[in-house]
């Protein structure tokens, strides 16, 4: 069985001031596309380690309040490896649509061979679609609900209203030293 490890090395000595970082601002959609395609294989883990794990609450509670039911046409923006379709697709069973939307095709490739592995009749209905959040195929009021799981800072035009799960630049020393050195990139100012 194959197995991913994440590295973390941090500085022997403390820092007093998380200002020494230094991010290269991504701002084209290119740049954004390559990074994710880049960190596709460990983006999971880092997921793991930036929440401490509790971004598999979250994730089930964004789900919940997105309302959605048996029978419904549901949308997952930014959907990476489908943690949030796979937990539509057990909410609108083998009645409704799950799409799952990125513009990362190694993030989809990761989605759909989770998607293959699995047993479960309703993630059957799930399809994925290399795509733009801001330019997507579908008709007005298609889907019943939508959700969108730490990609909002990867959008450049954020004008559209959403209700959006995301990390947030915390204020507490101890986080920000644990999350700062393993953020991909700094997309947005906060």
């Amino acid at each position: 069985m194959a197995s991913l490890h994440l590295s973390l090395s941090f500085p022997s000595t403390p820092r007093t001031s998380v200002s020494r970082f230094r991010y290269r601002k991504i701002g084209c959609t290119n740049e954004r596309q390559a990074l994710f395609s880049r960190f596709a294989l460990v983006y999971d883990n880092l997921n793991d380690v930036l929440s401490l794990g509790q971004h598999r609450i979250w994730k089930r509670m964004a789900v919940s309040w997105t309302g959605a039911k048996m029978g419904d046409n549901v949308l997952d923006l930014c959907c990476g490896s489908g943690d949030l379709a796979f937990l539509l697709s057990e909410k609108v069973g083998s009645n409704g649509k799950v799409i799952g939307v990125d513009f990362s095709k190694e993030q989809l490739l990761i989605a759909s061979s989770r998607h293959e592995l699995s047993s479960k009749e309703c993630y059957q209905i799930i399809e994925w679609v290399e795509g733009e959040a801001t330019d997507l195929p579908f008709s007005d009021c298609y889907f019943d609900a939508i959700t969108m799981g730490y990609g909002l800072r990867n959008v450049i035009d954020k004008r559209a209203k959403a209700s959006i799960l995301d990390f947030n630049k915390s204020t507490q020393p101890f986080v920000a030293s644990v999350q700062l050195p393993m953020v991909l990139q700094k997309s947005m100012n906060t």
